[in-house]
């Protein structure tokens, strides 16, 4: 009887977390509601984006006031969100790899909190900073040895930044996770005659397979929805589709950190809805791309308990 109220309590504080989000989503859906209806499906096809003349009368859509000659189409951010993520994570996953296992299997026990601290220390550098060190030191390397035309912003430049923002978070859990591995398992495995590298491929990475899937959904998700890094560094493309590593792109984040005091000029307030629309898509994305790692996840442990 007497842990009653307690459990009362933690069950109300659990709720919390659950609720605030789905407060958010019904913002959302419910504030985009005449974007979404103005917009149509085209919103996710269209290339274009433009505000319309926002100093003349509106005009009347489909019941709603729009600046005459606003188009909102989002393909570009979309692109531009999944194509710079992606890329990120192909350079990210490699480098974390190798230092976890690096940190793990290689150095020196007495050492190893100290680089340990150091790699989870980048994790929490602001996204401002390595924004700056884009434009100071990557955005002039690209452009003079790597782009044919001289411009280092682009796709190229906010996946790297992307990347080495990214890459702490999967080194951190795949280290913890490497750490678990029992004793007995690796020894068995050197006992059968392995070599090192045969232990850590075949018998300690199978092991720790779900929490590396864990470990690159969290950075995934951290790359989807970087705003000022990449914003710093992407070159601010619209209205094109990036057609190489040096194309100039958009994130659906940055474009709505970059548009945001624009689109307050709409005296319709049709742009600002649009961009909540935009908000909307990109929790879509990251939801599907959490619920693809969970079913890569279940799918992981169930061969692992199989084996």
């Amino acid at each position: 009887m007497t842990l009653r109220p307690f459990r009362l309590a933690v069950l109300g504080l659990s709720l919390l977390i659950p609720a605030a989000l789905c407060a958010v989503v019904l913002f959302l859906i419910l504030y985009s509601g005449p974007a979404m209806i103005f917009n149509g499906l085209h919103f996710l096809t269209q290339v274009n984006w433009n505000l319309g003349d926002l100093y003349d009368d509106p005009v009347v859509v489909r019941g709603i006031q729009v600046p005459a000659g606003a188009n909102y189409g989002i393909l570009v951010f979309v692109v531009g969100t999944l194509a710079s993520s992606a890329i990120a994570i192909l350079i990210a996953v490699p480098l974390a790899m190798g230092a976890a296992i690096f940190l793990a299997e290689i150095i020196p026990p007495r050492i190893r909190p100290v680089l340990s601290m150091l790699v989870e220390l980048i994790a929490v550098v602001p996204s401002v900073v390595f924004g700056l060190w884009g434009i100071a030191v990557l955005i002039p390397f690209i452009g003079s040895h790597l782009s044919p035309d001289g411009n280092g912003y682009g796709l190229l430049a906010a996946s790297i930044v992307l990347a080495l923002m990214i890459t702490p978070i999967i080194a951190s859990t795949l280290l913890d996770a490497l750490m678990q591995v029992p004793r007995e398992n690796r020894e068995s495995a050197f006992a059968l005659g392995a070599t090192h590298f045969e232990v850590v491929g075949k018998v300690m990475l199978p092991m720790v397979r779900p929490t590396l899937i864990g470990g690159i959904v969290l950075a995934l998700g951290r790359a989807l929805g970087e705003t000022m890094a990449v914003l710093m560094v992407s070159g601010g493309g619209v209205n094109i589709l990036p057609t190489s590593l040096f194309s100039p792109i958009s994130t659906i984040a940055s474009f709505v950190a970059g548009q945001l005091d624009s689109a307050e000029a709409d005296p319709t307030n049709m742009s600002v809805r649009a961009l909540a629309e935009i908000a909307l898509v990109l929790f879509i994305i990251t939801l599907l791309v959490n619920a693809a790692a969970k079913l890569l996840t279940s799918g992981a442990l169930h061969v692992r308990k199989r084996a």
